[in-house]
């Protein structure tokens, strides 16, 4: 921590405060001004916190301006490559990558939670039949609390662990029975010989009448969607995790909460965007009108699954997700269904890294605009996209929520406001307001 600090001067009193500048070790410095308002008498004002840093996190590092990701000081580029979905969910709830031996312990532990208690099933029949995916997944993570009273004490390490491996474990499961259910099929159980990724892949496509074996190149894909979301830093979701976990609510309440901010279509909901608007250039059979209409400032009308608010440079999960999608995507023969989509996702991308209008603003394709085709291509619909995205980021929620937990910091949330209401009034009895 630096020694270092600012001077603000205050032009109406005259006063002078010290504030003091915390170093990282990556990054932007902060300026500590938990004094500001016991010394002047100020709040600052920041809406969306886009300039407020509100914790110290060990966990993930970006830098927009020049496309970095990390987890753990780990490159994301290296995790893509070498690593596998468990083993990075390891790294981020432990903070180094695990032995062999520690994998295969963590790995073991995980299967053994995969499952829901039996009568969890009975919430399920209680949603509409065409209840979006999203919904149930609130719903039943939220219902977690009343059926594993045994890890909700968030005081007690030991329990916030069990926690951690009991979300990481069971996610998938109700993910894919929230699919199963939206189409009426029986739910699958989960098969504790099969990898995380292989897994939830049988629970969402494999049927009691016949057996279903996962195609290797999809379960490569997948895993690599799972690790590029599995955490982002501070973004809407993981802050309301925090938020809500700052009051001492039990995990699967922060954990719900975080889905639901998720759920978002200016968060989670990219990549499920980037397809409505292929299918809706597919249907018209040309590209260019399109393109013109996302140079005219004056049309409303924007590309889909490029540029990014963090990102300034090309997002780095973009880089590696785009070989692993034309992998999926040489896979589809010629009569498939989704080939013209996938043609003119192609197209697009193809004039995005060559146009000089995308490339100075640096709108390049994004990790959504990808992740979106590849799932599509998978054969998942449209309604589970949010979902996966929910299942990869949950690694992501409960290890910042672990850290805020141990964190001798943290204090429950309280955001400030600019008031701009009334002046104080006195309430006037309804027969004296007129007509």
């Amino acid at each position: 921590m630096s020694k270092d600090t600012v001077t603000l001067t205050d032009n109406r009193s005259g006063k002078q405060i010290e504030l003091p500048i915390h170093d990282p070790t990556l990054g932007p410095s902060c300026i500590d001004i938990r004094s500001l308002y016991r010394e002047l008498g100020y709040f600052t004002y920041d809406p969306g916190f886009l300039s407020t840093a509100s914790c110290r996190s060990a966990i993930t590092f970006i830098d927009g301006e020049k496309g970095i990701l990390m987890y753990r000081g780990y490159p994301i580029e290296q995790l893509a490559e070498f690593s596998t979905y468990p083993e990075v969910c390891y790294l981020l709830l432990y903070g180094e990558l695990p032995t062999r031996g520690q994998l295969d312990e963590f790995m073991g532990i995980i299967r053994e939670h995969t499952m829901l208690h039996e009568a969890l099933r009975n919430f399920y029949s209680g949603f509409r039949h065409d209840a979006h995916p999203m919904a149930i997944m609130v719903g039943i993570v939220g219902a977690l609390s009343a059926f594993y009273h045994d890890s909700t004490n968030v005081h007690d390490p030991r329990q916030r662990e069990i926690s951690a491996y009991r979300m990481i474990a069971k996610m998938p499961t109700i993910a894919a029975w929230s699919y199963k259910y939206s189409i009426g099929q029986p739910f699958i159980y989960p098969r504790n010989d099969l990898s995380y990724t292989e897994n939830f892949l049988h629970m969402m496509f494999g049927v009691p009448s016949e057996d279903y074996h996962p195609d290797p190149l999809h379960v490569r894909a997948l895993d690599l969607i799972f690790i590029l979301h599995a955490d982002h830093e501070q973004n809407a979701s993981t802050s309301t995790v925090r938020l809500t976990g700052s009051s001492e609510a039990n995990p699967f309440a922060a954990i719900a909460a975080g889905i639901a901010s998720l759920w978002g279509p200016a968060h989670g909901g990219a990549n499920e965007a980037v397809i409505r608007m292929l299918e809706e250039i597919t249907a018209t059979g040309d590209v260019k009108p399109f393109i013109e209409r996302a140079k005219d400032k004056n049309d409303s009308f924007r590309l889909m699954g490029f540029g990014h608010r963090v990102y300034k440079n090309y997002d780095p999960r973009a880089r590696i997700i785009r070989k692993m999608c034309h992998e999926v995507l040489a896979e589809l023969d010629d009569n498939n269904e989704h080939r013209a989509l996938f043609e003119v996702a192609l197209e697009l991308e193809r004039i995005a890294l060559e146009d000089p209008y995308f490339i100075e603003r640096k709108l390049y394709p994004n990790v959504d605009f990808y992740s979106g085709i590849i799932l599509r291509a998978l054969g998942i619909p449209m309604n589970m996209f949010t979902v996966i995205f929910a299942l990869a980021r949950t690694v992501g929620w409960i290890s910042h929520w672990n850290e805020m937990m141990q964190d001798p910091e943290s204090r429950i949330g309280r955001p400030r406001q600019l008031y701009v209401g009334s002046q104080p009034r006195d309430y006037q009895p309804i027969d004296l307001r007129g007509d």
